[in-house]
C-alpha cells in the first residue's frame, strides 16, 4: 500500500472534512431519506432520489478520505527547513520571465493540491520541475499554450 505524502495542514483538513461528513452530513441525509420515504411512492419521489444520490456521494467520499488518511505520511516541514533547495512543503516564490508576474506556491502532496489556494502538487509538471531548484534557478515547463519560463526568487519553509 503506497504512502500518501502530505503536509500537517493537508492531513488536518482531510480529518476535518471526514468528521463533518460523518457527524453532520451523513445523519442529515439519512434523515432526509426517512422523511422522503414517509411521502409514499418512491418511484416518482424526486427528494428521495436526490437524497439517495447525496448519500452515495457522502459514503464514497468518506471511504476515499479514510483510505487517504490511513495511508498518509505526514511530512513535517520543520524537518526540511533550512534547506535552500526546493523540497516537499517549501513555499516558493517565482517570477514569470515573460510577464514579470510573481506567484507563490507551497509544494504539497497530490491529494491536497489546490492551485487557487496556492497549493501546488509535487506531481504537477511545475511541481516536478521545481523540486531540487534553489533561488535564482530558472525553470521551464511545457504547457498546452507553449513553454513557460520562471525564475525561482525565494524558497521558504513555514
Amino acid at each position: 500500500m503506497d504512502k500518501v505524502p502530505m503536509t500537517k495542514g493537508g492531513y488536518d483538513r482531510m480529518g476535518s472534512e471526514l468528521k463533518e461528513l460523518k457527524v453532520v452530513q451523513r445523519p442529515a441525509v439519512i434523515k432526509a431519506i426517512a422523511e422522503a420515504r414517509e411521502q409514499g411512492d418512491l418511484s416518482e419521489n424526486a427528494e428521495y432520489h436526490a437524497a439517495r444520490e447525496r448519500q452515495s456521494f457522502i459514503e464514497g467520499r468518506i471511504q476515499e478520505l479514510e483510505d487517504k488518511i490511513s495511508r498518509a505520511e505526514v511530512i513535517e516541514i520543520d524537518s526540511v527547513s533550512g534547506s535552500k533547495n526546493i523540497k516537499f512543503g517549501a513555499t516558493v516564490t517565482l517570477v514569470d520571465e515573460d510577464t514579470d508576474e510573481k506567484v507563490t506556491y507551497q509544494i504539497v502532496g497530490q491529494d491536497e493540491a489546490d492551485i487557487k489556494k496556492g497549493l501546488l502538487s509535487t506531481t504537477s509538471p511545475l511541481g516536478r520541475a521545481l523540486i531540487g531548484k534553489k533561488p535564482k534557478d530558472g525553470v521551464e515547463i511545457n504547457t498546452p499554450s507553449g513553454t513557460k519560463a520562471y525564475e525561482v526568487v525565494k524558497v521558504a519553509y513555514k
